[in-house]
């Protein structure tokens, strides 16, 4: 389905939580979102083989692919960019990735389609403009890629988090978002083993915290499960996070031995 996450009228963000239902015990769940800012639009993390078609005709009622101006993919993954070649062939976008990640994710997609619509983002980030807000990609490095970032839609306030605030969950539970302390602990058992392995560690954890608290972030939604909606849950998230030992720090010598 399709999740309407703010509309204003002219300004929209959709959530499509639900299109690798049909090979959901052999894929991992996936979030896709569109924005359209009066009548231009842009996808975000947005599609591996498997959801594309799905997500073509899901957003056709908000917007025909042609209209796309933007792809941002917030990093290298099949599950946000295995599509690209289908992307590029179809419509005139460009897509926004990690310059770490601009040289290799050509290996999706045809070599011609290619040339000069890939544009790789610094490592501080940046700004792109659609006609009624901007999207600013913001660093996200090393949660969980080397070269990561998250996008903050400033007119909605929603920083689409990428693999931050991710969790194991079916579609149908995604529908209700996290809105306060106790909901966010009591899912907490969706989210903290995959926290623990993807992301680096806790030093780029308390990083990305302390960012996000000087930012006015109303909604936090990541690529996979549920949606964080109201500083309540927000906060709860990022007091957990910062303290998370996760990544190298649960890593010893035992971990790293030839069984052979």
């Amino acid at each position: 389905m399709a999740i309407e996450l703010y509309n204003d009228g002219k300004h929209v963000c959709i959530m499509f939580n639900d299109l690798v239902k049909d090979a959901t015990d052999h894929a991992v769940q996936a979030n896709q979102f569109l924005v359209v800012s009066d009548g231009e639009g842009a996808l975000i993390d947005p599609s591996g083989h498997l959801t594309y078609n799905s997500l073509v005709l899901s957003m056709h009622r908000y917007l025909p692919k042609q209209q796309l101006k933007y792809l941002f993919a917030s990093h290298q993954d099949p599950d946000i960019i295995g599509a690209l070649d289908k992307w590029l062939f179809s419509t005139e976008c460009k897509l926004y990735v990690s310059k770490l990640w601009s040289r290799f994710v050509p290996h999706f997609c045809n070599l011609n389609r290619a040339e000069g619509r890939i544009i790789g983002i610094p490592d501080e980030g940046m700004p792109v403009h659609l006609r009624d807000t901007t999207i600013h990609a913001v660093p996200a490095h090393f949660l969980h890629a080397e070269g990561n970032f998250q996008f903050y839609d400033t007119k909605s306030k929603i920083l689409f988090s990428g693999d931050v605030g991710a969790s194991m969950v079916d579609e149908h539970e995604i529908e209700k978002p996290i809105e306060t302390k106790e909901e966010f602990l009591a899912s907490l058992h969706t989210m903290s083993g995959f926290h623990k392995r993807y992301m680096v560690s806790n030093k780029v954890c308390r990083y990305w915290a302390a960012m996000v608290r000087e930012m006015d972030v109303d909604m936090l939604v990541p690529q996979h499960g549920r949606y964080f909606k109201g500083r309540e849950a927000i906060h709860a998230f990022l007091d957990w996070i910062e303290n998370l030992q996760c990544g190298i720090d649960l890593f010893t010598q035992e971990h790293y031995r030839y069984r052979g």
